[in-house]
């Protein structure tokens, strides 16, 4: 019994000691100290032949896959932000002896809160593949904003690039933050956007000059008139 003991003992403590040596890769679940109203978040944090890479759920946003970056390791604490994010939303924390619990600080904007992260499982990196390329009139980038209320200026840029198309929504008024889209779906004169990281939705269709986007952003279950026009200046990518 003891020496089974001893072996069981042995094998937890290996395990402890590989976890910890493996840094921060896996699945982690927990939440940040805003007071008040402690805000659950899932981050997936992986170790590639090219670096370290990362996504950021925050399921009471709707937003998920949002891409981490600046994953380093330094003075003993481990520290990534939310890319392009508003204020340089960024975590510093310290890996427990056991590789289990990453907890520390998360600041934004000058403000700071505590967080504490737990290891649930491996890494589940969201990646943004490419969607099918799209036709030409659709490539360049849009402009346009969100009303009535408070208005939101975006712009879109969409281009075909090798191995199909991609873009990126920037949000002018939120300090200029790129959200990536997940994906993008072209068929004739229309055109369907899916934007996981914010949960939100754009279909639109183009007019015969080519020269604007007529359609709806939904997000939250409400849906807006978005109109976007072509940036004439900027000549589409063929």
């Amino acid at each position: 019994m003891k020496i089974t003991s001893r072996i069981l003992f042995g094998a937890l403590l290996i395990a402890g000691v590989l976890s910890a040596q493996d840094g921060p890769r896996g699945h982690w679940t927990g939440s940040i100290a805003i007071p008040d109203h402690p805000l659950a978040v899932e981050v997936d944090l992986d170790k590639t032949a090219a670096g370290w890479v990362g996504s950021i759920a925050i399921p009471a946003q709707n937003a998920s896959g949002l891409p981490l970056e600046a994953i380093a390791f330094a003075d003993g604490k481990w520290t990534f932000r939310i890319k392009a994010g508003p204020g340089q939303p960024t975590f510093t924390g310290t890996l427990s002896a056991d590789g289990q619990t990453l907890s520390g600080d998360f600041t934004q904007g000058g403000g700071s809160f505590p967080f504490k992260l737990s290891r649930t499982g491996d890494a589940k990196v969201a990646a943004i593949k490419r969607s099918p390329a799209v036709a030409k009139e659709f490539l360049g980038t849009w402009e346009g904003a969100i009303e009535p209320g408070q208005t939101l200026r975006l712009v879109l840029k969409i281009a075909n690039e090798e191995g199909g198309s991609s873009a990126v929504m920037v949000s002018v008024d939120q300090g200029g933050v790129e959200i990536p889209v997940t994906s993008i779906e072209q068929k004739d004169a229309k055109l369907t956007l899916v934007v996981k990281p914010v949960g939100g939705e754009y279909r639109a269709e183009i007019n015969r000059d080519g020269t604007e986007l007529n359609g709806t952003w939904t997000q939250n279950g409400n849906d807006l008139p978005l109109k976007l026009k072509k940036k004439v200046d900027e000549p589409a990518k063929p």
